[in-house]
């Protein structure tokens, strides 16, 4: 193995892994990876899709409308198109079905004369739509990787899930996204036409989407999700299918890598955009683009799309943002904020989830946002964790004040009577004041202190090395202290850049929506603050690259900035 940058072998001496632990955690070998056809019910289902093949019966899939289930989709959409097996796509719109699988979804597949109907993310917790499906005669085959919370599990034809009750595979299968469980489910079913003697296709480019949907749907980077993500990044640079293609400038394709940020930051966004304002197909139309000129139309549709929504959620979350700020003034600034819980009536539904995410980076504890459903008198509302805190088993703990709710660890959703809230306010608050704030708080931190002249091409090469960067894997954070800010400019009114300069090194950094930031000083103060008390500054950042004409320069992608040590 090549000598690693002194930074990144720091970085794992801190992790405590000696040289084995090395080589494991940067293995692309995907042959080591535990079975993914070992899951519960994968055979069964193989056998079932097999035979309404030859049968030539119909085949649908019902995919949840945000990143995992749309890739999902678009995922068995390509693999069936492998075995030119043609079928029917089926998302429901967050705003008149919700999510998961309904009954009158169960009754649209019998009218469409569907036999076969598979979910992807989604399915785990609809015990009655597999009722239904039971007695109309429809096979139901459910993929999910969420927990499964009922007292019973669905009573479907298949149960293809890494968390369900009695799954015995190895534990590394249950950080799975939905849309690795549906890639398990292509894998098993050309493993069992290859025995009848069938030539297909190798199945490697449907990585592409088992990337993107393990990233944005924040799935934990487990050994076996680091190396399939791995691999999706690589063929995404080269890929093939016109629809992935669209999200990529020509400077970006011609990188030696495409970072997990591009998926998180960028790609994630536009395909949740349609279904956070109104139906998702459009982005899963794109997902599926035959051509370039389809793949264009939906990419600009979307782009406009994440515009639209970008303003609305810049509006919730001023509005969630000041009414917590009210909140806390009357009750007392010093009392400790265990958990931002807020309500409008008038919040938009589809951004509810993203403003949860933005509380938590505001006020660095678990957010849930509160806004009406379509059922009068019933509020509805998105959960996102803080620390290590299991948001899903806190939740849990409330279920008798909920009409539903599910979703995993980091993240949950919820429905319940509006007269229920200030008692789930009390609960929330009396439960966390038992656990420790170290589990329930976002804790403000870095991984290595370093000298700037550390910082060159070799560092961000082994850096890469590192990818992909996300749940249980994150981006390395660094500190120089004794950094001096040389001058800074206020972009769009909200970013900043800034120079610096440490001891004989120039410095170029960069910070995002800094301006108004929460408990942070403005650039202005600190510039000041900094020559009159001649004190120099402490940086946390991460490393970039910054792409400008063909040209690449390394840039810090500040967090926060402090006087003094800490």
């Amino acid at each position: 193995m090549q000598q690693l940058h002194p930074i990144i072998q720091r970085l794992f001496d801190k992790k405590g892994f000696d040289q084995k632990k090395i080589e494991q955690f940067l293995s692309w070998d995907l042959k080591s990876l535990p079975e993914l056809t070992k899951l519960k019910d994968l055979d069964v289902a193989s056998k079932r899709i097999i035979e309404a093949i030859h049968l030539k019966q119909k085949i649908g899939v019902y995919g949840d409308y945000d990143v995992d289930g749309t890739t999902s989709c678009a995922l068995l959409f390509h693999f069936f198109k492998m075995l030119d097996v043609e079928i029917d796509i089926v998302q429901p719109s967050r705003f008149i079905e919700g999510y998961g699988l309904h009954l009158s979804s169960i009754e649209e597949a019998v009218e469409k004369d569907i036999r076969v109907l598979i979910t992807v993310d989604c399915g785990i917790t609809n015990n009655e739509a597999a009722d239904l499906a039971r007695t109309k005669g429809l096979d139901l085959i459910i993929t999910d990787h969420h927990k499964d919370a009922r007292e019973t599990m669905p009573d479907a034809f298949a149960v293809i899930n890494p968390n369900r009750r009695d799954e015995d595979s190895v534990g590394d299968l249950k950080t799975l996204a939905g849309v690795a469980v549906a890639f398990a489910l292509a894998v098993q079913i050309r493993a069992d036409l290859a025995l009848s003697g069938k030539i297909l296709p190798t199945l490697y480019p449907l990585l592409q989407f088992v990337a993107i949907g393990t990233i944005c749907d924040l799935a934990h980077l487990s050994p076996v999700n680091l190396k399939l993500v791995r691999h999706g990044l690589k063929l995404l640079k080269e890929t093939q299918y016109p629809g992935l293609r669209a999200f990529f400038t020509a400077d970006e394709l011609k990188a030696k890598t495409i970072p997990s940020e591009k998926l998180a930051f960028h790609i994630g966004p536009l395909i949740n955009s349609k279904g956070r304002l109104d139906h998702p197909e459009l982005a899963l139309q794109l997902l599926i683009a035959s051509t370039p000129e389809r793949a264009r139309e939906c990419y600009d549709h979307l782009v406009s799309c994440n515009n639209e929504r970008k303003f609305i959620q810049s509006e919730v979350s001023k509005e969630a943002r000041e009414q917590v700020l009210r909140e806390r003034r009357s009750l007392g600034q010093n009392l400790e904020h265990l958990i931002t819980i807020v309500y409008q009536p008038h919040w938009h539904e589809g951004v509810i989830g993203i403003v949860a995410s933005k509380m938590v980076d505001t006020f660095k504890a678990p957010a849930i946002i509160f806004t009406d459903s379509e059922h009068p008198g019933v509020i509805k509302a998105s959960c996102r964790s803080a620390g290590t805190l299991d948001m899903f088993n806190l939740l849990k703990k409330n279920e008798h004040l909920f009409i539903k709710f599910g979703g995993h660890k980091a993240a949950a959703g919820l429905s319940m009577k509006k007269e229920n809230l200030r008692e789930f306010i009390t609960n929330m608050n009396n439960l966390l004041k038992e656990i420790p704030a170290i589990e329930r708080t976002r804790m403000e931190f870095y991984d290595l202190e370093i000298e700037a002249g550390e910082i060159n091409p070799q560092l961000m090469r082994d850096l890469d090395l590192l990818e992909p960067f996300g749940m249980g894997n994150e981006k390395p954070m660094f500190k120089i202290k004794g950094v001096h800010l040389d001058s800074f400019d206020i972009m769009k009114e909200a970013h900043v850049r800034w120079n610096f300069s440490h001891q004989k090194t120039k410095l170029k950094g960069i910070s995002f929506n800094y301006i108004g930031k929460y408990e942070a000083r403005g650039p202005e103060e600190i510039f000041t603050t900094q020559n009159i008390k001649r004190e120099d500054l402490s940086v946390y950042f991460t490393l970039g690259l910054n792409r400008f004409n063909g040209n690449e320069s390394i840039q810090l992608m500040i967090d926060r900035l402090d006087f003094g040590e800490f």
